[in-house]
């Protein structure tokens, strides 16, 4: 999910940049600021964070 976030803030970035409007999103919006906020989500990706748990039900079988 994250690694999804990322492309999408990083094609952001590209038009932005393609554009040249990145004067007109304000002091907050940079591209270093998306930028970092994608490489984030990036290592939160491989870090494995929110990653599907699979949990069993019931008990599990003993050996033998």
């Amino acid at each position: 999910m994250f690694a999804i976030i990322a492309a999408v803030i990083f094609a952001v970035v590209l038009v932005l940049d393609l554009a040249d409007k990145t004067d007109s999103l304000g002091p907050i919006l940079t591209n270093q600021f998306l930028l970092t906020a994608g490489l984030l989500c990036i290592a939160l990706h491989l870090a494995g964070a929110a990653s599907r748990i699979r949990g069993y039900r019931g008990r599990r079988p003993g050996p033998g």
